[in-house]
């Protein structure tokens, strides 16, 4: 064993880097444990009474379990889950299909494309009330009102421009260089696209694409404007039906929106490792 090494081991082991070591796993814990507590509040929330939640405090007096099945006879939750579902893959298939090609015109159309990206930046910077009336109306002549359908074309377009924005950077971390290679041997710049970036593009494609999932699962202006039929509802609607005229039935509404978002939880847990990695190469144009 070399000198370096024996002295490299003797540093990682001294007080000092063990206290440090240390610090930064408090200072970890610290941030994972105000990162859950509202989370963990919830599921306080979930286990009370409404009686019990008037009253305040953080933990229940006595566990409630039946909230969770009322909350599935108050509302058709299930309904409204699998609406969410459909609705959030659905609209974020669409955003892939128009996201793409544009993230690769606003990369490598010179200036024509930093002036798509800047239209469509500033169209986001909107706020989306603004959008409602006029969409509605679009949806209501195409019969799309009260639909799966028109809530994926509404969200899945909303969300082109984050998907642009986010994309762009991977696209411009693929050297234009292989592309000219591909286009030597004969492919046209479409084929260039699918053959050749869009398969370099699959980590960030992963990332942005989670990120639309995350958006669109959790939209409620459009549903609750386009959507005022059960069958068609989101789940951001559901919750907001809890609330009656005297009473909010706290409890059921916390049981189901544990029901709604514990599935989004575990999705970015196991796709950690793609997301953190996909945003972070992105990063660097």
């Amino acid at each position: 064993m070399s000198a370096s090494t024996v002295a490299g081991a003797r540093r990682a082991t001294s007080p000092a880097a063990t206290l440090r070591r240390g610090g930064v796993r408090v200072v970890l814990a610290v941030v994972a444990f105000v990162a859950l507590l509202p989370l963990l509040f919830l599921v306080s929330l979930s286990l009370r009474s409404v009686d019990d939640i008037a009253n305040g405090g953080w933990l229940p007096s006595v566990f409630v379990w039946s909230n969770f099945s009322k909350a599935f006879s108050t509302v058709p939750l299930s309904t409204m889950l699998a609406n969410s579902w459909v609705v959030a893959i659905g609209a974020t298939l669409l955003t892939s299909l128009v996201a793409v090609p544009a993230a690769y015109v606003t990369a490598r159309a010179g200036v024509r494309g930093e002036r798509l990206q800047t239209v469509l930046l500033a169209s986001y910077c909107a706020p989306p009330i603004v959008a409602v009336l006029p969409l509605y109306y679009l949806l209501k002549q195409a019969d799309l009102t009260n639909t799966a359908i028109g809530l994926v074309l509404v969200n899945g377009l909303a969300n082109v421009p984050v998907a642009v924005w986010l994309l762009d950077g991977f696209v411009r971390r693929i050297p234009i260089e292989i592309e000219e290679a591909g286009w030597v041997d004969g492919l046209s710049t479409t084929g260039g696209l699918f053959r050749i970036v869009l398969p370099l593009l699959a980590p960030g494609l992963v990332a942005a694409l989670l990120i639309c999932l995350f958006l669109s699962y959790n939209e409620f202006l459009f549903a609750v404007s386009f959507s005022q039929s059960t069958d068609s509802q989101t789940l951001p609607v559901g919750l907001s039906l809890f609330q009656g005229d005297r009473t909010v039935q706290f409890g059921q509404q916390a049981a189901a929106s544990l029901v709604g978002i514990v599935p989004m939880y575990v999705l970015a847990v196991v796709a950690q490792k793609w997301l953190v990695g996909g945003l972070s190469a992105g990063a660097v144009k």
